[in-house]
Order: structure tokens, then C-alpha cells, then sequence
């Protein structure tokens, strides 16, 4: 593995946010995210952080001897929900190159803290954080030492872009081989958990030599790499030079399918942003201007340019929720629209999938499913209870009445 981040070396006496993880047993309706399982009346018995014992409250034959026992009145309980697409130290709803360019870091660090704690009261148990600027180290440093309450977190640091690349006005501008190697070593050392590169945007980015040597690095430092990739000649062009995910993702042909399939690629939809401004009560709160408001609602109707997106999960390729939230209109906070239109267009088949692409795939992707990302016994607890009963709507998920990581009641 590479050198820990200076950070970690820091003795850390006592934590600022001490939060307990007492015994307990949850008594409610379960989702587990295995399969389609659904435990109408069950338990799940949290003792020591992890996940003691799940099943019906038929087979408990008495409640755990000092077990703090809530009864959640048949609320759901699910695994924590997974972000796998976000960027905390964005508010959701200014002018994003605005942001990047006038904030300073004191504003960021404020910004990454309140949306976590949003993210927290949303049910949302881990953040895959995939920077722009590098912000996120700080943040995923805070939360590790015990600054501050938070969500777990994948983090990558600055994306790496070429020299006037795709927002180049907030990433890690790099040009030739050997620049790019120093970009990957500068994220690695700053404690970076994976490495995101943007790989296009009107045109395809970085030379076949400096896209060789990024991943190339990552790979030698252990990470995986995550490329922003939109449409087909991007896709297949990254998926055959050797990243770990897709981000966005889009139209496909099938030859660039069944690279994915061969390689085993998961794509991280987000189609929050298209869906959130093109709803005018919503978009025009967030001084969305109307010409946009339009283009997205062309967009959402016309169902043909997911055609790629759906082809590709009928045919096997795993798709992972992520909001890309940060993006004007696109809260922290806000979950079920995106997951309900995952449903919609087709790219999950059903409601009980689209809550495995928000948790069991979600873990998958940042390689923690032995430890979190269904409700079994041996697992961390990382649970949620929902007021309502999100298989059959998506949208009660905006009722979360409590969050718990590794046991620890975070809201």
C-alpha cells in the first residue's frame, strides 16, 4: 500500500464527537438488500458496531439480556443508504465554476460540513466524494479523527484533468506522461482513496501516452480510477485503457457494452441535475434560467438518449446510484428523485433494485460490501429506519427517522 497521508500519523487523544454504539435490537420491517428479501415483522440485533443477528422476531425467543430494545412501530429498516457520485464542498445550489473559483477553503470546509450532516438526516451512511478540488482529504480527515460527524467517505482528491480540460478552472491540470504520474502521486500522498480523471467532454481528453501513465500510477499506489465519461467513444476508449468505473455514463454501442461486461465495469448514473432542473417549481428556486429549464425538459422527454444506459443494464452491466450532488438544484438531501427516475426510464427494473443500486452495489463500488451494504449478520451496522415503505415508494425515503453507522446513532 502507499505511504499513509501525514495526517494519520497524528495522535488523536480523544475525539471531538465521541458518539456510543450501545447494544441493541431494532424491531421492524427489514430490507435486507439481499435479493428481493423483505422481512415483514423482524429484528436486527446491533452489538459491538456490527450486525449480531437479523431474522424474523418470530425466531427471537427472548430479547438479549441489557439490549436497549426499539420498537420502530413497523417502520422499515435498510441498510445505510451509499452516494456513490457527490461533491460535499458544492452547496447544491450556486454557479458551480463560481464556487470553485470565489469560495475559499474555510467556506468549503463549512459547506462539506453541513452537507454531511444532511446528508447524515437523509439516510446517506457513505459518500463517495469525488473532489474536483481536493477539499475532500480534509473533510475525510475531519471525520476520521473525530472532528466532526459524518458519513464514512471515499475520497479522491483533485480530479485530474488535461491542461485546460473539462472544468479546468477547479481540477488538477496536468500535461504529458510524466505530469500526469505527478498529479496521481500528489493525490495518493495527500490520503486519496481513488483517483477520478475527466475524460471528456465535446472532445475526447488526454493523449493516449498520458492516459497510459494515470492509470498506470493509480494502479501501482493501489487505487482504482473513476472516469468522468458521457458518451460512447469516451466510454470504450477509458474501458480499454484500464479504469475501474464509469461516471454518468451514456449512449452505448454494443460493442462498447460488452467491454464493460468483459471487465466487469459498473456505471454510476446521475441523472439528478437533468431531472431536478427540468421540473420549473424546483428549477427557477435555484435562479435555474428558463432556456435551461426548457433544454432539460426536452431532454427527460426524449427517453431515447438512456436507450444506451438501459441496453447496458439489461445486458448485465451493474448501474450504482449517484446524484452528482453539489450541482445546482441537486441537494445533499435530495434521494428519491433520482432513484425513482433510475425506475423510470428503466435503467432498474424495479423499486427493490434501485434500493440495491443506492446500497448493496454501492459498497461493491467502493470495494466495502464484506463489511456494509445489506442487513446480515457479521456486517457493520450501518442501518437506516424509514417511515414508510420505499419498495413500494420510492419517495417515503424522505421520511428517515433514524441513521446509524457501525452502531452509532448519527441522526
Amino acid at each position: 500500500m502507499p505511504e499513509p497521508a501525514a495526517w494519520r500519523y497524528t495522535k488523536i487523544i480523544k475525539p471531538m464527537f465521541d458518539i456510543p454504539a450501545p447494544h441493541r435490537v431494532l424491531l421492524g420491517r427489514i430490507i435486507t438488500s439481499v435479493g428481493d428479501e423483505i422481512i415483514e415483522d423482524g429484528y436486527v440485533e446491533v452489538k459491538d458496531g456490527r450486525i449480531a443477528a437479523v431474522g424474523p422476531r418470530s425466531a427471537l425467543a427472548a430479547m438479549p439480556e441489557g439490549a436497549e430494545v426499539v420498537d420502530t412501530g413497523g417502520k422499515t429498516i435498510m441498510p445505510g443508504m451509499i452516494n456513490s457520485h457527490a461533491h460535499l464542498s458544492w452547496d447544491g445550489i450556486h454557479e458551480l465554476s463560481f464556487q470553485s473559483m470565489y469560495d475559499s477553503p474555510e467556506i468549503r470546509a463549512y459547506k462539506a460540513a453541513g452537507n454531511m450532516l444532511r446528508s447524515l438526516q437523509s439516510g446517506i451512511t457513505l459518500v463517495r466524494d469525488l473532489g474536483v478540488h481536493n477539499a475532500n482529504l480534509f473533510t475525510k480527515q475531519a471525520v476520521e479523527q473525530g472532528i466532526f460527524p459524518g458519513p464514512r467517505l471515499k475520497v479522491s482528491g483533485e480530479a485530474i484533468i488535461q491542461t485546460g480540460g473539462h472544468t479546468y478552472w477547479v481540477c488538477r491540470e496536468a500535461s504529458g506522461a510524466d505530469e500526469m504520474r505527478r498529479a496521481v502521486r500528489d493525490q495518493v500522498k495527500g490520503g486519496a482513496d481513488l483517483i477520478k480523471i475527466m475524460a471528456c467532454h465535446d472532445t475526447l481528453e488526454f493523449t493516449d501516452a498520458e492516459l497510459e501513465a494515470l492509470i498506470d500510477e493509480a494502479h501501482r499506489n493501489r487505487l482504482p480510477v473513476t472516469a468522468h465519461a458521457t458518451y460512447d467513444a469516451c466510454i470504450r476508449r477509458v474501458a480499454e485503457f484500464g479504469v475501474d468505473c464509469i461516471e454518468h455514463g451514456g449512449s452505448m454501442s454494443d460493442e462498447t457494452i460488452q467491454i464493460l461486461l468483459d471487465k466487469k465495469l459498473p456505471v454510476v448514473t446521475t441523472f439528478s441535475a437533468l431531472v431536478m432542473q427540468s421540473k420549473p417549481e424546483i428549477a427557477r428556486r435555484f435562479g435555474i434560467p428558463e432556456w435551461k429549464i426548457l433544454e432539460r425538459q426536452k431532454a427527460v422527454a426524449d427517453k431515447s438518449r438512456f436507450g444506451g444506459l438501459v441496453r447496458a443494464s439489461k445486458a448485465g452491466v451493474p448501474i450504482v446510484f449517484g446524484t452528482d450532488a453539489g450541482s445546482p438544484a441537486v441537494e445533499h438531501s435530495s434521494i428519491a428523485p433520482e432513484l425513482d427516475f433510475m425506475v423510470e426510464v428503466g435503467v432498474c427494473p424495479d423499486r427493490l433494485d434501485a434500493l440495491r443500486a443506492i446500497t448493496i452495489r454501492g459498497a461493491r463500488v467502493s470495494k466495502m460490501d464484506h463489511l456494509i451494504g445489506t442487513v446480515e449478520a457479521g456486517k457493520e451496522a450501518d442501518l437506516i429506519v424509514v417511515d414508510g415503505k420505499p419498495d413500494h415508494d420510492l419517495f417515503a425515503l424522505e421520511k428517515i427517522a433514524m441513521t446509524f453507522i457501525a452502531g452509532k446513532r448519527m441522526h
